[in-house]
């Protein structure tokens, strides 16, 4: 780690927004934190509602938009943008970003602050960048922006540049895919997402909560694809809108939503979520099941298990169990687990979700960091903790039990190969189409296997997939 990296908040000149960011971009390039948590800790200091929201704003930004800012500034630079230290070249991001996508922001503002933290890391970094900083900031403004690099010649770059993709992932899915679905790809993880909520139908209805929104003057409209979803015109802080402190609806994702419809879980039954925190999916599996019955809620982190009691204390769930422990060490958890009489042959459970650790690759759009946390091994260490989870529960399902296996991931390592090899490992497994447990207008979206795949899809929604498993009888 170089010398520059470890600059503290602490060090910075006072809590500015864009001081802040630094400090959480120098972070998140050597922690496993997600942003949210990283701005949490760093801008704790923050107490004006604006200046946190610049925080997000810049933070979210430069790493969404890194590579297509990285290209302008090489155009301006005398020297590569990678040989400069690390917080010039995320200081030259902030500025450069301000300069091309916030038109709300003076350009002078954004120079300017962009020099005077140059100036303060002076000494830390043994040397003054604050020229090269105003320097190059002022060319960006005056120098036309080029041509974006031409898809038939390189589709690698071109769709790299345009939508702000390393290109070893741009690679990876004009491989896969071919040019169209790949620049589909791009485009969604490129997004902002808009803020989606799934409504608590064991307290009211879509249409009974849209309208106590519209009473509280918050625009929103429902979901096309979930029956329960509903979408905010605006984002907004979402535990002042209606119904937040009352649980009547959870911040959840489209193609998140139409998951635990696949599992199908039944009033009544015992059911098992494999790798539960924070809740969104079990707490649905909750309201599905008419809050009867008994879903095992297991998490390897306390911190998270507390995140889920939370989650349904406020959503007001009475039938999860938070159980801490590995789930590929059933010795772990399996003694909090009391046998119903319903369960047949000594296994535990009639249904099974396993929502497996992954890379994360279908929601880079809420997690932009995850572009260049991943190196390519990654796929590989998180295909082999998938089938690990899958081949400990396998025998805790009940003969004729269903389980659905999904993952926020689009890549085939962690997706549609898990399955495959986890169906050719234990015969005694068959696969089944989601199809059945889909809305109609969901149905474009189950591929050829039978599963669920909304990668690249135009609709505003994450990256998300599930196959379902059934165990054979006897």
């Amino acid at each position: 780690m170089e010398a520059h990296e470890r600059i503290m908040e602490s060090d910075a000149p006072g809590p500015s927004s864009r001081a802040i960011a630094l400090s959480v971009l120098l972070s998140s390039r050597r922690s496993d934190h997600s942003l949210d948590e990283l701005i949490e800790q760093q801008a704790a200091s923050v107490s004006q509602p604006r200046d946190r929201s610049l925080v997000m704003e810049l933070v979210y930004g430069v790493l969404r938009r890194q590579e297509t800012i990285d290209w302008r500034l090489d155009a301006v630079l005398s020297k590569p943008l990678h040989r400069l230290p690390t917080v010039v070249q995320i200081l030259l991001r902030l500025g450069a970003y301000q300069l091309l996508f916030l038109d709300r922001i003076p350009a002078s503002a954004a120079v300017d602050e962009s020099v005077r933290l140059a100036k303060f890391y002076a000494k830390q970094l043994g040397r003054d960048w604050s020229g090269l900083m105003n320097g190059v900031l002022r060319n960006l403004i005056r120098v036309p922006a080029p041509p974006f690099p031409d898809p038939a010649v390189d589709p690698v770059r071109s769709l790299s540049i345009r939508y702000g993709i390393p290109e070893r992932l741009t690679e990876r899915w004009l491989d896969r895919v071919g040019l169209n679905e790949a620049e589909s790809a791009c485009r969604a993880s490129h997004r902002v997402p808009s803020v989606t909520l799934r409504v608590n139908a064991n307290r009211l209805t879509r249409e009974e909560f849209l309208e106590r929104l519209g009473q509280g003057g918050v625009t929103a409209r429902p979901t096309i694809f979930s029956p329960v979803g509903v979408v905010l015109e605006e984002g907004r802080d979402v535990t002042s809108l209606p119904g937040f402190e009352a649980g009547d609806f959870y911040v959840e994702d489209e193609a998140a939503q139409l998951i635990p419809p696949i599992l199908d879980p039944q009033p009544g039954e015992t059911v098992l979520d494999a790798c539960a925190a924070p809740g969104g999916k079990t707490t649905h599996l909750a309201e599905l099941m008419g809050d009867r019955g008994t879903i095992y809620a297991v998490d390897r982190k306390t911190s998270r298990i507390d995140l889920l009691r939370q989650n349904c204390g406020r959503l007001r769930v009475q039938s999860v169990v938070p159980i801490v422990g590995d789930v590929r060490n059933p010795s772990e958890w399996s003694g909090m687990i009391e046998l119903g009489s319903n369960l047949r042959g000594g296994a535990l459970f009639d249904r099974i979700l396993v929502d497996a650790p992954c890379s994360g690759m279908g929601v880079l759009r809420r997690h932009p960091e995850a572009k260049w946390r991943k190196d390519s091994l990654a796929f590989a260490r998180h295909q082999k903790l998938q089938a690990e989870i899958l081949a400990s529960v396998a025998t805790c399902l009940r003969p004729g039990g269903v389980l659905v296996y999904s993952t926020c991931s689009t890549e085939t390592e962690e997706t549609e190969e898990v399955v495959s090899r986890f169906c050719q490992a234990y015969p005694g497994w068959t696969r089944e189409s989601v199809a059945p447990w889909l809305p109609t207008a969901a149905l474009s979206f189950v591929n050829i296997c039978g599963a669920l795949s909304t990668m690249g899809n135009e609709c505003g929604m994450d990256g998300f997939y599930a196959a379902r498993l059934r165990k054979k009888e006897g």
